[in-house]
Protein backbone atom coordinates (compact mmCIF):
# COMPACT_ATOMS: atom_id res chain seq x y z
CA UNK A 1 0.00 0.00 0.00
CA UNK A 2 1.71 3.10 -1.27
CA UNK A 3 1.13 6.29 1.47
CA UNK A 4 -0.04 9.26 -0.15
CA UNK A 5 0.89 12.40 0.26
CA UNK A 6 -1.48 14.82 2.36
CA UNK A 7 -0.58 17.49 -0.17
CA UNK A 8 -2.14 20.34 2.23
CA UNK A 9 0.13 19.69 4.83
CA UNK A 10 2.80 20.63 2.67
CA UNK A 11 4.39 24.87 1.98
CA UNK A 12 4.79 25.93 -1.72
CA UNK A 13 7.84 24.58 -2.52
CA UNK A 14 7.23 21.36 -1.20
CA UNK A 15 4.41 21.04 -3.56
CA UNK A 16 6.07 22.55 -6.44
CA UNK A 17 8.60 19.88 -5.90
CA UNK A 18 5.83 17.35 -5.43
CA UNK A 19 4.51 18.03 -9.02
CA UNK A 20 7.69 18.20 -10.73
CA UNK A 21 7.94 14.40 -9.34
CA UNK A 22 4.61 13.30 -11.18
CA UNK A 23 6.49 14.76 -14.39
CA UNK A 24 4.32 17.70 -13.82
CA UNK A 25 5.31 21.49 -14.44
CA UNK A 26 6.18 23.68 -11.48
CA UNK A 27 2.71 26.24 -11.87
CA UNK A 28 0.74 23.75 -11.11
CA UNK A 29 1.55 23.66 -8.02
CA UNK A 30 0.23 27.19 -7.56
CA UNK A 31 -3.01 26.76 -8.70
CA UNK A 32 -3.53 23.47 -6.32
CA UNK A 33 -2.25 25.35 -3.61
CA UNK A 34 -4.92 28.55 -4.32
CA UNK A 35 -7.74 25.71 -4.59
CA UNK A 36 -6.83 24.21 -1.35
CA UNK A 37 -5.97 27.41 0.59
CA UNK A 38 -8.18 29.99 -0.81
CA UNK A 39 -10.59 28.65 -2.19
CA UNK A 40 -11.11 25.54 0.10
CA UNK A 41 -12.50 23.25 -2.11
CA UNK A 42 -13.32 19.56 -1.00
CA UNK A 43 -12.18 17.38 -3.74
CA UNK A 44 -9.37 17.12 -6.42
CA UNK A 45 -12.07 17.36 -9.40
CA UNK A 46 -13.56 20.99 -8.19
CA UNK A 47 -9.96 21.88 -9.81
CA UNK A 48 -11.25 22.97 -12.79
CA UNK A 49 -8.03 24.30 -14.30
CA UNK A 50 -6.44 20.92 -13.96
CA UNK A 51 -6.33 18.46 -16.94
CA UNK A 52 -8.61 15.65 -16.00
CA UNK A 53 -5.53 13.36 -16.07
CA UNK A 54 -3.84 15.41 -13.30
CA UNK A 55 -6.45 15.19 -11.30
CA UNK A 56 -6.93 11.40 -11.37
CA UNK A 57 -3.17 11.02 -10.61
CA UNK A 58 -3.46 13.41 -7.52
CA UNK A 59 -6.39 11.28 -6.34
CA UNK A 60 -4.00 8.42 -6.87
CA UNK A 61 -1.17 9.71 -5.49
CA UNK A 62 -2.21 12.60 -2.94
CA UNK A 63 -4.79 12.83 -0.13
CA UNK A 64 -6.94 15.68 0.18
CA UNK A 65 -7.65 16.24 3.57
CA UNK A 66 -11.47 17.39 4.39
CA UNK A 67 -13.08 17.29 7.85
CA UNK A 68 -16.50 16.14 8.12
CA UNK A 69 -19.26 18.58 10.49
CA UNK A 70 -20.75 15.80 12.85
CA UNK A 71 -22.38 18.08 15.01
CA UNK A 72 -23.03 22.01 15.46
CA UNK A 73 -24.02 24.21 18.64
CA UNK A 74 -25.02 27.39 18.80
CA UNK A 75 -25.05 29.56 21.88
CA UNK A 76 -28.51 31.39 22.55
CA UNK A 77 -26.69 33.65 24.47
CA UNK A 78 -23.76 34.86 22.50
CA UNK A 79 -23.65 32.90 19.00
CA UNK A 80 -20.34 30.85 19.83
CA UNK A 81 -20.53 28.05 17.70
CA UNK A 82 -18.87 24.78 18.55
CA UNK A 83 -18.13 22.44 15.97
CA UNK A 84 -17.39 18.72 16.26
CA UNK A 85 -15.51 17.65 13.18
CA UNK A 86 -14.97 13.75 12.14
CA UNK A 87 -11.04 13.39 11.02
CA UNK A 88 -10.88 10.82 8.29
CA UNK A 89 -9.86 7.92 11.15
CA UNK A 90 -13.15 7.92 12.47
CA UNK A 91 -11.63 10.32 15.14
CA UNK A 92 -13.29 13.66 16.76
CA UNK A 93 -12.42 16.57 17.46
CA UNK A 94 -13.79 20.30 18.04
CA UNK A 95 -13.31 23.59 17.62
CA UNK A 96 -14.89 26.90 18.20
CA UNK A 97 -15.87 30.13 16.39
CA UNK A 98 -16.32 33.48 18.78
CA UNK A 99 -17.99 36.57 17.36
CA UNK A 100 -16.75 39.69 18.63
CA UNK A 101 -17.09 43.31 17.59
CA UNK A 102 -13.11 42.64 16.17
CA UNK A 103 -13.61 40.16 13.98
CA UNK A 104 -13.84 36.40 14.07
CA UNK A 105 -11.93 33.92 16.06
CA UNK A 106 -11.91 30.42 16.10
CA UNK A 107 -10.24 28.26 18.69
CA UNK A 108 -8.32 25.07 17.06
CA UNK A 109 -7.55 21.61 18.86
CA UNK A 110 -3.40 20.53 17.88
CA UNK A 111 -4.01 17.11 18.88
CA UNK A 112 -7.05 14.42 19.52
CA UNK A 113 -7.07 14.00 23.45
CA UNK A 114 -4.19 15.24 25.42
CA UNK A 115 -1.89 13.12 27.67
CA UNK A 116 -1.00 16.42 30.10
CA UNK A 117 -3.93 15.64 32.51
CA UNK A 118 -4.22 18.84 33.80
CA UNK A 119 -7.02 18.20 36.26
CA UNK A 120 -9.86 20.74 35.80
CA UNK A 121 -10.03 20.24 31.78
CA UNK A 122 -12.12 17.60 29.81
CA UNK A 123 -9.66 17.16 26.73
CA UNK A 124 -7.23 15.21 28.99
CA UNK A 125 -10.14 12.58 30.65
CA UNK A 126 -8.91 9.65 28.29
CA UNK A 127 -5.38 10.33 27.31
CA UNK A 128 -4.04 11.45 24.21
CA UNK A 129 -5.21 9.38 20.88
CA UNK A 130 -3.25 10.89 18.05
CA UNK A 131 -1.43 14.23 17.06
CA UNK A 132 -3.11 16.26 13.96
CA UNK A 133 -1.58 17.29 11.28
CA UNK A 134 -1.09 20.50 9.70
CA UNK A 135 -3.65 19.93 7.18
CA UNK A 136 -6.45 19.23 10.05
CA UNK A 137 -5.22 22.21 11.88
CA UNK A 138 -6.12 24.17 9.05
CA UNK A 139 -9.34 22.27 8.10
CA UNK A 140 -10.94 23.60 11.56
CA UNK A 141 -9.89 26.84 10.26
CA UNK A 142 -11.50 26.12 6.60
CA UNK A 143 -14.39 24.17 7.46
CA UNK A 144 -15.65 27.06 9.97
CA UNK A 145 -15.16 29.86 7.32
CA UNK A 146 -16.79 28.12 4.21
CA UNK A 147 -19.23 27.15 7.12
CA UNK A 148 -20.83 30.88 8.56
CA UNK A 149 -19.36 32.63 4.49
CA UNK A 150 -17.48 35.63 6.70
CA UNK A 151 -13.31 35.47 6.94
CA UNK A 152 -11.75 34.09 10.15
CA UNK A 153 -9.59 36.92 11.40
CA UNK A 154 -8.06 35.66 14.15
CA UNK A 155 -6.73 32.38 15.28
CA UNK A 156 -5.95 30.55 18.96
CA UNK A 157 -4.58 27.22 19.48
CA UNK A 158 -6.58 26.33 22.73
CA UNK A 159 -8.78 23.48 21.59
CA UNK A 160 -7.72 19.75 22.55
CA UNK A 161 -4.12 18.89 23.22
CA UNK A 162 -1.15 20.42 24.04
CA UNK A 163 0.40 22.67 21.36
CA UNK A 164 3.82 22.39 21.90
CA UNK A 165 3.39 18.46 22.29
CA UNK A 166 3.00 18.56 18.68
CA UNK A 167 5.58 21.08 17.47
CA UNK A 168 7.03 20.32 14.47
CA UNK A 169 3.31 20.25 13.01
CA UNK A 170 2.11 23.30 14.44
CA UNK A 171 5.13 25.21 13.23
CA UNK A 172 4.05 23.88 10.09
CA UNK A 173 0.28 25.06 10.62
CA UNK A 174 1.47 28.62 11.52
CA UNK A 175 3.76 28.81 8.21
CA UNK A 176 0.66 28.01 5.94
CA UNK A 177 -1.63 29.84 7.91
CA UNK A 178 0.21 32.55 7.73
CA UNK A 179 1.78 32.78 4.29
CA UNK A 180 0.37 35.19 1.73
CA UNK A 181 -0.28 32.51 -0.67
CA UNK A 182 -3.16 31.14 1.20
CA UNK A 183 -5.48 32.62 3.92
CA UNK A 184 -2.76 34.78 5.19
CA UNK A 185 -3.68 35.40 8.69
CA UNK A 186 -0.93 37.84 9.91
CA UNK A 187 1.06 36.25 12.77
CA UNK A 188 0.03 39.10 15.13
CA UNK A 189 -3.29 37.58 15.27
CA UNK A 190 -2.81 33.87 16.08
CA UNK A 191 -1.80 33.15 19.68
CA UNK A 192 -0.69 29.66 20.66
CA UNK A 193 -0.93 27.96 24.34
CA UNK A 194 1.45 25.67 26.35
CA UNK A 195 1.37 24.36 29.42
CA UNK A 196 4.76 24.91 29.93
CA UNK A 197 7.20 22.39 27.61
CA UNK A 198 10.25 24.39 28.75
CA UNK A 199 12.84 23.48 25.63
CA UNK A 200 9.56 23.48 22.76
CA UNK A 201 8.89 27.08 24.63
CA UNK A 202 12.74 27.87 23.84
CA UNK A 203 12.86 26.40 20.56
CA UNK A 204 10.26 28.59 19.65
CA UNK A 205 11.23 31.37 20.81
CA UNK A 206 14.14 31.00 18.44
CA UNK A 207 12.23 30.90 15.20
CA UNK A 208 11.37 34.81 16.57
CA UNK A 209 7.98 34.48 14.96
CA UNK A 210 5.33 37.05 16.06
CA UNK A 211 2.72 34.92 17.63
CA UNK A 212 1.37 35.74 20.71
CA UNK A 213 2.68 32.88 23.08
CA UNK A 214 -0.12 31.93 25.88
CA UNK A 215 0.86 30.02 29.53
CA UNK A 216 -1.57 28.38 31.29
CA UNK A 217 -0.35 28.81 34.66
CA UNK A 218 -3.11 28.51 36.39
CA UNK A 219 -1.19 28.48 40.31
CA UNK A 220 0.83 30.89 41.99
CA UNK A 221 3.16 28.40 43.13
CA UNK A 222 5.12 25.33 42.31
CA UNK A 223 3.17 23.37 45.05
CA UNK A 224 -0.06 24.36 44.05
CA UNK A 225 1.11 24.11 40.43
CA UNK A 226 1.50 20.22 40.75
CA UNK A 227 -1.85 19.24 42.71
CA UNK A 228 -3.74 21.14 39.25
CA UNK A 229 -0.90 20.31 36.72
CA UNK A 230 1.37 17.03 36.31
CA UNK A 231 3.96 19.05 34.14
CA UNK A 232 4.87 20.58 37.13
CA UNK A 233 6.48 17.57 38.55
CA UNK A 234 8.90 17.80 34.63
CA UNK A 235 9.70 21.43 35.37
CA UNK A 236 9.97 24.05 38.03
CA UNK A 237 7.90 26.64 37.95
CA UNK A 238 10.70 29.60 37.66
CA UNK A 239 12.31 27.28 34.85
CA UNK A 240 8.44 27.73 33.12
CA UNK A 241 8.87 31.83 33.95
CA UNK A 242 12.36 31.93 32.68
CA UNK A 243 11.40 30.04 29.04
CA UNK A 244 8.69 33.29 29.10
CA UNK A 245 11.23 35.49 29.61
CA UNK A 246 13.13 33.95 26.75
CA UNK A 247 10.82 34.05 24.42
CA UNK A 248 10.50 37.99 25.22
CA UNK A 249 13.61 38.91 24.73
CA UNK A 250 13.46 36.98 21.58
CA UNK A 251 10.46 38.27 20.07
CA UNK A 252 9.41 41.40 21.72
CA UNK A 253 6.25 40.05 21.95
CA UNK A 254 4.31 40.14 25.44
CA UNK A 255 3.51 36.54 26.98
CA UNK A 256 0.03 35.96 28.20
CA UNK A 257 -0.56 33.76 31.22
CA UNK A 258 -3.90 31.98 31.46
CA UNK A 259 -4.93 31.51 35.01
CA UNK A 260 -8.29 29.16 35.52
CA UNK A 261 -9.83 30.45 38.63
CA UNK A 262 -10.86 27.22 40.66
CA UNK A 263 -13.08 27.79 43.64
CA UNK A 264 -11.18 27.69 46.97
CA UNK A 265 -8.14 26.18 45.28
CA UNK A 266 -6.10 29.49 43.89
CA UNK A 267 -8.65 32.00 44.33
CA UNK A 268 -7.05 33.34 47.75
CA UNK A 269 -5.47 36.57 48.62
CA UNK A 270 -2.13 34.57 49.38
CA UNK A 271 -2.33 33.94 45.63
CA UNK A 272 -2.75 37.21 44.24
CA UNK A 273 0.22 38.21 46.45
CA UNK A 274 2.06 35.14 45.40
CA UNK A 275 1.24 35.95 41.65
CA UNK A 276 1.94 39.49 41.57
CA UNK A 277 5.58 38.70 42.68
CA UNK A 278 5.70 35.94 40.61
CA UNK A 279 5.00 38.11 37.11
CA UNK A 280 6.53 41.44 38.66
CA UNK A 281 8.76 42.84 35.53
CA UNK A 282 7.60 41.52 32.67
CA UNK A 283 5.95 42.73 30.16
CA UNK A 284 3.05 40.20 30.22
CA UNK A 285 -1.02 40.37 30.45
CA UNK A 286 -3.08 37.99 32.53
CA UNK A 287 -6.48 36.46 31.53
CA UNK A 288 -8.14 35.28 34.62
CA UNK A 289 -10.77 32.27 33.68
CA UNK A 290 -13.75 31.49 35.86
CA UNK A 291 -13.19 27.44 35.47
CA UNK A 292 -15.75 25.94 33.15
CA UNK A 293 -16.51 22.61 36.15
CA UNK A 294 -16.67 19.34 34.70
CA UNK A 295 -18.55 16.57 36.48
CA UNK A 296 -16.09 14.09 36.34
CA UNK A 297 -14.35 16.36 38.88
CA UNK A 298 -14.99 18.35 41.91
CA UNK A 299 -13.85 22.30 41.03
CA UNK A 300 -15.85 24.59 41.33
CA UNK A 301 -15.92 28.15 40.03
CA UNK A 302 -14.87 31.26 42.13
CA UNK A 303 -17.85 33.07 42.95
CA UNK A 304 -17.89 36.70 41.34
CA UNK A 305 -17.14 38.95 44.17
CA UNK A 306 -13.86 36.84 44.74
CA UNK A 307 -12.91 37.16 40.81
CA UNK A 308 -13.32 41.24 41.12
CA UNK A 309 -11.36 40.65 44.03
CA UNK A 310 -8.89 39.11 42.62
CA UNK A 311 -8.80 40.81 39.62
CA UNK A 312 -8.72 44.35 41.77
CA UNK A 313 -5.64 43.40 43.65
CA UNK A 314 -3.49 42.33 40.34
CA UNK A 315 -4.36 45.81 38.75
CA UNK A 316 -3.63 47.30 42.17
CA UNK A 317 0.25 46.38 41.47
CA UNK A 318 0.09 47.57 37.52
CA UNK A 319 -0.62 44.28 36.39
CA UNK A 320 -2.70 44.16 32.96
CA UNK A 321 -5.42 41.72 33.51
CA UNK A 322 -8.56 40.73 31.94
CA UNK A 323 -11.58 38.38 32.98
CA UNK A 324 -11.90 36.22 30.02
CA UNK A 325 -15.66 36.58 28.67
CA UNK A 326 -17.03 33.53 29.53
CA UNK A 327 -18.66 32.12 25.46
CA UNK A 328 -20.64 29.66 24.71
CA UNK A 329 -21.60 28.58 28.50
CA UNK A 330 -24.80 26.74 27.47
CA UNK A 331 -23.49 24.85 24.66
CA UNK A 332 -20.24 22.93 26.58
CA UNK A 333 -17.84 25.17 25.66
CA UNK A 334 -15.25 24.40 27.59
CA UNK A 335 -12.56 22.32 26.02
CA UNK A 336 -13.62 18.73 25.04
CA UNK A 337 -16.82 18.75 26.62
CA UNK A 338 -18.67 18.19 23.83
CA UNK A 339 -16.39 15.06 22.29
CA UNK A 340 -16.39 13.71 25.70
CA UNK A 341 -20.28 13.53 24.73
CA UNK A 342 -20.54 12.31 21.96
CA UNK A 343 -18.06 9.74 22.58
CA UNK A 344 -20.28 8.26 25.40
CA UNK A 345 -23.40 8.24 23.31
Amino acid sequence: MIEKVDVKSLNLKELEEFLLSLGEKKFRAKQIYEWMHIHHVTSFDEMTNLSKNLRETLKEKADLIVLEEELVQISKIDGTRKYLFALADGNMIESVLMKYKHGNSVCVSSQVGCRMGCRFCASTLDGLVRNLTPSEILEQIYRIQESIGERISNVVVMGSGEPMDNYDNIVKFIELLTDEHGLHISQRNLTVSTCGLVPRMKQLADLKLQITLALSLHASSQEKRKELMPVANSYELSEVLDACRYYFDKTGRRITFEYSLVGGVNDTDEDAERLVKLVSGMNCHINLIPVNPIKERDYVQSDHEEILKFKNKLEKNGINVTIRREMGRDIDGACGQLRKKFLER
